[in-house]
């Protein structure tokens, strides 16, 4: 339990940092050592919030980068916190942070979750409500933030950070905390995000592009795919916003310098073609499916081209029928889509069909 005795041996306001020489004897504490910390060593007080949880207790506060950086570690068995990280952290994931945060604007609110180690000697003050340990390595376990922390050590500016610091957890207690966070919090829909994307106004061209061409097959009364889209996150039976962006990503060299209604009445016939190939087989509620969908949109600029020389460039969903309709009738209606296939390989196959039928004859003459 944590003593409510003096946490400092000099005065000091709730809210004032302090970073004090180590005391030469022993000192109570929370998580008292033996031994103390050596001479040249030093100790930061700062106000804190103690707060309980059901069974648990822990401390709220808040603390500058460069303290984190020289007292957390993602391994106490490790003598070097930043070797520690080296080692056990994506590295351009945390120079993303750091970037970020130099930037400016940038900012990470969300609190780092650290566990104290024996050797931070902590130590709480109910009456001053101060909180003290040492400044040293290895002297809090991280039990989330490790890429927060280490990428805010490497950004230019300092920053303070909020921090939640448990106490007097036992290795099976860190192990179940870290668990808890990282099996059962629910990560933002990626769909959601690219509305938010746009919403901040940090969509590139391209990504405004896909955005545009989405929402009008959202909204025009004659879209192709009306009331199969779902633009803000991942629902069954229903094209999302990742998997359309995907699709026309994989073939955007189609759409150069097009603007999203140019996109839009050259897609949405041939997305026509497509599903009328697909009620040959009573399968046009397929055109949903990831794989389908995305293999079908590869073999776009294969039969848009074959329009463009045929028909003049006039892109009509009857003259896409009349190059789709043989391919579609020269498929089983298992391979719409093929079970287990992916969809480069279900386009490889789509494409093989596709020339399989090729007639020289019937092109010059039909």
């Amino acid at each position: 339990m944590e003593s409510d005795a003096a946490a400092v041996s000099h005065e000091s306001t709730p809210g004032e940092r302090v970073i004090e020489a180590a005391p030469q004897e022993p000192v109570e504490a929370g998580n008292a050592l033996a031994n103390v910390a050596d001479a040249d060593e030093k100790f930061v007080t700062d106000t804190a919030l103690l707060v309980t949880q059901g069974k648990h207790r822990f401390y709220s506060l808040v603390l500058p980068s460069d303290v984190l950086a020289a007292t957390c570690t993602v391994d106490p068995r490790q003598e070097n916190p930043i070797d520690g990280f080296q080692r056990l952290l994506d590295k351009r994931r945390a120079r993303d942070i750091a970037d970020y945060i130099d930037s400016g604007f940038g900012t990470a609110p969300c609190a780092v979750i650290l566990s104290a180690q024996p050797r931070a000697q902590l130590h709480y003050d109910r009456a001053s409500q101060l909180l003290r340990f040492r400044n040293s390595q290895n002297a809090f376990l991280i039990i989330d933030g490790q890429h927060r922390i280490y990428g805010f050590n490497l950004a230019k500016r300092k920053v303070n950070i909020p921090v939640v610091v448990y106490n007097r957890l036992t290795r099976a207690q860190e192990c179940q905390l870290f668990m808890d966070i990282n099996t059962k919090q629910r990560p933002v829909p990626p769909e959601l995000l690219l509305d938010i994307r746009r919403l901040s106004e940090t969509e590139t061209e391209s990504e405004a592009l896909l955005h545009n061409v989405f929402d009008l097959f959202c909204a025009r009364e004659d879209s192709a795919l009306k009331g199969q889209l779902s633009p803000s996150e991942r629902r069954k039976g229903m094209i999302s916003r990742v998997t359309f962006n995907a699709a026309l990503k994989s073939i955007d060299g189609a759409f150069v310098d097009a603007s999203a209604q140019d996109v839009y009445s050259v897609l949405n016939p041939y997305l026509q073609a497509c599903i009328k190939g697909l009620e040959l087989h009573e399968a046009q509620a397929n055109i949903v499916n990831p794989a389908l969908f995305k293999a079908l949109l590869l073999l776009f600029p294969s039969i848009a081209e074959r329009v463009a020389e045929r028909f003049g460039g006039l892109y009509t969903a009857g003259n896409f029928e009349q190059m789709l309709l043989p391919f579609f009738r020269r498929l089983k209606k298992n391979e719409l889509p093929k079970p287990g296939v992916g969809h480069l390989a279900l386009h490889e196959h789509f494409r093989k069909t596709l020339a399989a039928g090729f007639s020289l004859k019937q092109w010059l003459f039909a």
